[in-house]
């Protein structure tokens, strides 16, 4: 497993990571969460044992980092984000130098470059430099070399990052392949990924974390949570229910976007939307090709944990009094 305890780091008077304690259990997949600026990298960072941490303790499988960074490191694997690599080198050579790094000999050594070639679909550029790769091949050549060995714990630092969609969908498959056999962290700002293969999620904010949950627990902290949304046809109908829902004693409140014909019904605490707008549907007649009941929207749950309050109260004018 993976446990920190009050983990910090200082840049001067910056608190770049703030008091952290969590543990990782085997099976896990844990999506850490942020905006930019957050903290993140620094924490993965930290964990690899890439940077000291001013304050608290990183153990890795039993191994404290500071202590015993070679055992810690035997054990993990590790993309930084960007996955930073030697250009100049072709695949083979650069697997071959982390090999030479990893101490992998014999039967292992093969059977890892192997694995990892064929696992990833290297084979095609494997005698390619670097540096003429795509960013799509590269992030793979980045895996193959936190994977050669085989390690229990694999740390990703924005591992889809600029990835186009079809890219995106190749990593996310292999993440949850590895999940299967080992600990994984995925440090990322893109929601969608949490639910593609995270099982746990901590947020952080300002160094500090602010949420430690699943997805869908974190998910049922929206205030869109069982709200119901419909999709038009016609602009006319759109406009008709936006009135008519919004009558409903059921409903709270209710947005419409224009653009793509859709409205939707927020319900009051403890009551039940989807019924009543059925029937009104029903009794109306609307051309509703789209239905749903919302689980909660994951990115308005960000906002609200990372973005600080804004404050609605203006400063007094000079020479007004306080």
């Amino acid at each position: 497993m993976i446990i920190t305890k009050n983990l910090s780091k200082r840049y001067g008077e910056i608190a770049a990571v703030d008091d952290l304690t969590f543990s990782v259990q085997p099976g896990e997949v844990l999506g850490f969460l942020g905006a930019n600026g957050a903290g993140k990298s620094t924490t993965m960072r930290m964990i690899a044992g890439f940077i000291s941490p001013t304050a608290g303790q990183v153990s890795v499988c039993g191994h404290d980092i500071e202590e015993a960074p070679v055992a810690a490191k035997s054990c993990m694997g590790y993309l930084p984000e960007g996955a930073p690599s030697y250009g100049e080198m072709t695949v083979a050579e650069f697997l071959d130098f982390v090999a030479d790094i990893r101490g992998l000999r014999g039967e292992r050594r093969r059977q890892g470059r192997e694995t990892v070639v064929e696992r990833l679909g290297l084979a095609p550029v494997i005698e390619q430099v670097i540096e003429t790769l795509s960013k799509g091949f590269r992030r793979r050549v980045g895996l193959a070399q936190a994977l050669i060995h085989d390690p229990q714990v694999l740390i990703l630092d924005e591992p889809t990052d600029g990835l186009d969609p079809n890219q995106k969908h190749e990593v996310r498959r292999l993440i949850n392949e590895l999940s299967k056999d080992k600990l994984v962290i995925v440090s990322t700002h893109i929601l969608e990924e949490v639910h593609e293969v995270c099982t746990r999620a901590i947020i952080i904010a300002n160094g500090r974390i602010v949420a430690d949950e699943t997805p869908t627990a974190l998910e049922s902290r929206s205030r869109y949570r069982n709200a119901v949304s419909l999709r038009f046809e016609k602009p006319d109908e759109l406009a008709a229910a936006c009135r008519e829902v919004a009558a409903l004693t059921e409903i709270a409140a209710v947005e419409s976007d224009p653009r793509e014909l859709r409205l939707t019904a927020l319900p009051k605490p403890g009551a039940g939307a989807l019924p009543a707008v059925s029937a009104l549907i029903a009794k109306n007649g609307w051309d509703v090709p789209e239905l749903h009941l919302e689980p909660g929207r994951l990115d308005e749950v960000f906002r609200t944990l990372t973005q600080p309050p804004v404050s609605l109260d203006t400063p007094p004018a000079a020479g007004d009094s306080a």
